[in-house]
């Protein structure tokens, strides 16, 4: 168990303190050299000496890490998908605006050292700032606490992974790549389409050659487009 008395007899602050006390809550890490964690948490618009570090590289590092533990779980858990497949929800996880949302939702700002005084977005810092901060627990800790600290802590905490996944799979894409993979025809046809006065509805069926397979409904034919290739990947198997 970290002991904080040790910190302070060692000559750590109370700043120090928090911070430490911070990286334990919300990533589940236990710092050895907080010195790691001080500069992930600085910005440049706060160092104003010359033995003083910005986060910036290690912002840097952080992001390289992040997208290699985040590449591991997608294989490992998708052990059936495509390179492609792993790219496009890889891209969603790692992605600028889902690492912020992460660092507002942690509350990083709280441990941010910037300037209040320019016009900076905080939103961005606070992600630059998490970034840097998986940075330090790798050189802290090594690349397995990384992972730890994100598969058990962060993505597990503050990320519905099952939400991202639904948001990003493309069902019509996909069913594409399997027919060609499988040398299959396939063609979405228009079953039905009625306006009740205020709303459309559309029906399609797909074919795969020439054959019936998922049918799908929705207020847009791209819409129903995405539930009929659902069906289809389904009853074909693949998901």
């Amino acid at each position: 168990m970290f002991n904080f008395g040790r910190l302070f007899r060692f000559g750590g602050s109370e700043k120090q303190y928090d911070l430490s006390r911070f990286i334990i809550s919300r990533f589940g890490y236990r710092p050895k050299d907080i010195t790691f964690f001080e500069k992930a948490v600085t910005h440049k618009s706060n160092v104003n000496n010359r033995y003083t570090e910005s986060n910036e590289r290690l912002e840097f590092l952080g992001d390289t890490i992040i997208d290699a533990v985040i590449a591991s779980f997608l294989y490992k858990r998708f052990p059936n998908e495509d390179e492609g497949y792993l790219t496009k929800v890889k891209s969603k996880l790692v992605s600028r605006k889902t690492l912020s949302e992460i660092a507002e939702e942690m509350g990083v700002r709280d441990v941010l050292k910037y300037h209040k005084g320019r016009s900076i977005n905080i939103n961005t810092l606070e992600g630059n700032a998490f970034e840097a901060i998986i940075g330090a627990i790798y050189l802290d800790g090594g690349f397995e606490e990384v992972q730890k600290s994100l598969k058990n802590h962060v993505y597990r905490k503050y990320v519905n992974i099952n939400r991202v996944l639904e948001e990003e799979i493309d069902f019509k894409s996909r069913l594409y790549i399997v027919c060609q993979r499988k040398k299959f025809t396939i063609d979405f046809q228009v079953v039905s389409e009625s306006n009740s006065g205020q709303n459309w509805e559309y029906k399609v069926v797909v074919l795969l050659n020439e054959k019936k397979y998922g049918l799908g409904v929705g207020p847009s034919k791209k819409v129903a487009e995405q539930a009929a290739a659902k069906e289809t990947l389904e009853l074909i198997g693949v998901i």
